[in-house]
């Protein structure tokens, strides 16, 4: 039966970490987002997020999109910067018709910083970027 089970691969979908101005409280804020380079929506987007290190751990933040239409992005989060020296997991889960995909996205501890920014897919933004 373990043979008879599908688990199709994830392409097209990303998480990226944007540094960027919040024009409320005049800081540079950290932001968590999802993007989907895909041609097709994707349904039913569940993000479980968390950090974690040898001797600490943080609680999980849970976060679901009904719809993240194609060729588009969602913040999920903002990110205190502490977050950083920790390995930051972001777990996907999504349907793309009726298949359902999973995939883990990690952040190791003290890669988000300012030197790593690169350009983002679909964002004209840069950012830190996982795929």
């Amino acid at each position: 039966m373990k043979k008879d089970i599908e688990i199709p691969q994830v392409e097209g979908v990303y998480v990226a970490v944007v540094n960027e101005y919040n024009d409320v409280y005049n800081t540079q804020d950290w932001n968590a987002y999802i993007i989907n380079d895909k041609d097709v929506d994707l349904e039913m987007v569940i993000i479980v997020t968390s950090g974690f290190s040898e001797s600490k751990t943080t609680s999980v933040f849970r976060k679901r999109l009904d719809k993240l239409p194609k060729k588009s992005y969602a913040k999920i989060e903002l990110i205190q910067e502490d977050l950083f020296a920790l390995n930051n997991t972001f777990k996907v889960s999504f349907f793309e018709g009726n298949s359902m995909f999973d995939k883990t996205y990690l952040f190791r501890k003290n890669t988000i910083n300012l030197k790593a920014l690169q350009p983002i897919p679909l964002m004209d933004v840069k950012g830190v970027l996982v795929k």
